[in-house]
C-alpha cells in the first residue's frame, strides 16, 4: 500500500498556495467551486475551474437548501443535484475518490418533522448518494458533525450505528478531529471503528491550523492508525494567512503521524 498523503480542503482560489506549501493533494470543495449555481437555480460545473492534478477526495457536497432529511422534499430533486455534482467531480477525481457527505445544514431535521421519519428520509438520501456516486466511480462517505452544525449524526459511533441500522454497512465514515473533540468522543471509540473509516480531517483548537493549538493531534492519529486506518489526512481549518500558515500546518500533521514516523519519510 502507498504511504498516506497529506492534503488540504480548499476552493480553487487558494489551491496554488497550498501546493506551493507542500500539500500532496487538494480536497476541492464542491458547492460553489466544482459546481456553481446559475441565476435560475440550476447547478453546473464551474467553467472557470482550473485544470489540476486529480484529487483523491472532495468535500462540501450539498447546499443547505437540499433538505436531505425532510420527507416532504422531493427525492428526485436530490437525485438531480447529486447527478450533476458527481458527474462534475468524476472529471477531477482519482479512480475511487471519496466524496464527503457532511452538509450539516442540508441534513438538519426540519421543524415539526418526526425524528424517526427524518432519519428514514436521510437514510434514503444517503443510499441514493451511495448509488449515484458508484455510477461515476466515486465513493460517498458519511461525516459525523458536532451538534452545533447539525442535529443528526454527531459522533462516529452514531454514524456507524445509523449505517448498520439501515443496511448500509458498506458505506464508510469520516474521522474528523474537530468534531470528535467538540463531541468529546473517546479515542477508544475511534480506534474501535477505525476499520470503518475511509478518510480523516484535521484541525487544531478552535479550528485553527494544526500546530497552533493544544489539541492532542498525535494521540488522535495514533488511535486512528492503531485501529487500522492507513489512508490520507486532509487539513480543514480556518486560515488567517495561507502563505504563512500552510507549510507549518502540513509539517505539524506529518510530524504527528506515527505511520509517517515509522516509515522514516
Amino acid at each position: 500500500m502507498q504511504s498516506p498523503q497529506y492534503g488540504v480542503i480548499t476552493p480553487d482560489q487558494d489551491a496554488d498556495a497550498f501546493l506551493a506549501a507542500g500539500a500532496d493533494y487538494l480536497e476541492p470543495t464542491i458547492v460553489g467551486n466544482v459546481i456553481v449555481q446559475d441565476p435560475d437555480g440550476s447547478w453546473q460545473p464551474d467553467p472557470a475551474l482550473r485544470e489540476r492534478a486529480l484529487s483523491p477526495s472532495f468535500a462540501i457536497l450539498c447546499p443547505g437548501g437540499l433538505r436531505l432529511s425532510d420527507p416532504a422534499f422531493p427525492l428526485e430533486q436530490v437525485r438531480d443535484y447529486l447527478g450533476t455534482a458527481f458527474a462534475a467531480v468524476s472529471a477531477l477525481a482519482r479512480p475511487g475518490a471519496t466524496v464527503v457527505l457532511g452538509s450539516g445544514r442540508a441534513r438538519r431535521l426540519p421543524d415539526g418533522v418526526d425524528p424517526s421519519a427524518g432519519r428514514r428520509q436521510f437514510a434514503r438520501s444517503v443510499e441514493l448518494a451511495r448509488d449515484l456516486a458508484a455510477e461515476h466511480g466515486l465513493e460517498v462517505i458519511l461525516e459525523p458533525l458536532h451538534r452545533g452544525e447539525t442535529d443528526l449524526i454527531n459522533t462516529l459511533a452514531e454514524a456507524v450505528e445509523f449505517l448498520d441500522e439501515f443496511g448500509m454497512g458498506e458505506v464508510r465514515v469520516v474521522a474528523d478531529f474537530f468534531h470528535i473533540m467538540l463531541e468529546q468522543e473517546p479515542f477508544d471509540v475511534l480506534r474501535a471503528h477505525a476499520g470503518r473509516v475511509a478518510h480523516a480531517h484535521i484541525a487544531d483548537t478552535d479550528r485553527r491550523p494544526p500546530g497552533q493549538g493544544d489539541w492532542p493531534l498525535a494521540e488522535f492519529l495514533q488511535a486512528l492508525r492503531s485501529g487500522g486506518y492507513l489512508g490520507h489526512v486532509s487539513i480543514e481549518c480556518t486560515w488567517a494567512d495561507v502563505a504563512i500558515e500552510a507549510a507549518p500546518a502540513l509539517a505539524a500533521v506529518r510530524g504527528a503521524d506515527p505511520v509517517r514516523s515509522a516509515s522514516g519519510v
